[in-house]
Formats: structure tokens, C-alpha cells, sequence
């Protein structure tokens, strides 16, 4: 009898055990992914369109690496990302915008497929002015740990933004 009451607590506790797994495991990790969403959101939002730079040293690890195709003085850390948005503001000083057409969270990556633009009415890493108006296309991939982003790959159409600023050839 004795062993049975043993078995029959080890069982209790085990079934208490995987309630309360059960219950916050499919609480917490949805939790997380909207948290890494706003996260990814924020980058775009807050830093870029915002032009508040503050937000890049509270969202993003200080070892924090972009790859995208720009300037490598923009790729890393907290202090490249201010730089970046410093420069695309210049550019765009006037209309700056950036929306989200879909964000995409599994595990620790956020997937953010966006389109942006504004009127080139400042210098863009030294392009003058053009008067433009300019609508770019692209995909970011954020990888987050420990509630900071930590990396970024981008894709987007930069052969578009120089064509419609005048950089390049537009094609015939």
C-alpha cells in the first residue's frame, strides 16, 4: 500500500508537472513571438521613420551585424544602425515611410516583408537631391536573443531606389 500511494503521488505530480508545462509552453513562446515582432517593428519603425536613434542602443545587441547592401559603416553594432538612419533621413527628410505588408516569427527569427520610400529631396550618400519620388521593395530576416536583435540579412531593390533617384540609367 505504501508503494502504491508513492506511485500514485509520482503520477499526480507528473500529470501537475505537464499541465503546467503545457499550459505555459504554448502561452509563453506565442508571447515571445509577438514580443520579437514588435521588436523587428520597431527597428523600421522607430529608428528609420521615427529618427529616434535611442531606440537602435534599447532593440539591438551592441554586437549587433546587419547584412545588407549598404555602407559597411552601417552594418555594425547600434552606433552603424544610427548612421543608416541618419543617412536615409537626409535623403528623405521630408516623407520617410516604411510599412509592413507581412511579419513573419518562428523561434528566434522574425521575417518582415516591407516596402518604403519617400521624396529625394536631401543628399543620399553623396547623391544630390533629385525630387524623386522613390518606393522601394524588400525582405528583412531579424534573428533575436535574449529580447535584443542581434542580426539582420536584407534583401531589398536597391538597383530600383538608384534608378529612381537618378544614380544610374533607368532601363529603356
Amino acid at each position: 500500500m505504501k508503494h502504491y500511494n508513492q506511485t500514485v503521488k509520482n503520477t499526480l505530480y507528473g500529470v501537475l508537472s505537464m499541465m503546467v508545462l503545457i499550459a505555459t509552453g504554448c502561452q509563453q513562446p506565442d508571447a515571445m513571438l509577438e514580443q520579437n515582432k514588435a521588436l523587428a517593428d520597431r527597428f523600421h519603425t522607430d529608428i528609420f521613420v521615427q529618427g529616434n536613434l535611442d531606440v537602435a542602443d534599447e532593440i539591438l545587441s551592441s554586437d549587433f551585424v546587419a547584412h545588407a547592401p549598404v555602407p559597411p559603416e552601417f552594418t555594425e553594432g547600434p552606433e552603424g544602425i544610427k548612421k543608416w538612419s541618419t543617412a536615409l533621413r537626409t535623403g528623405f527628410p521630408d516623407d520617410l515611410w516604411i510599412e509592413h505588408y507581412q511579419i513573419i516569427a518562428e523561434g528566434d527569427l522574425v521575417m518582415v516583408r516591407f516596402a518604403g520610400g519617400g521624396t529625394h529631396t536631401g543628399e543620399l550618400m553623396g547623391v544630390p537631391p533629385s525630387g524623386n519620388s522613390v518606393t522601394v521593395t524588400g525582405i528583412d530576416l531579424f534573428r533575436i536573443e535574449g529580447g535584443k536583435i542581434v542580426e539582420m540579412w536584407q534583401e531589398q531593390d536597391v538597383l530600383g531606389m538608384l534608378q529612381q533617384i537618378g544614380a544610374l540609367p533607368a532601363p529603356e
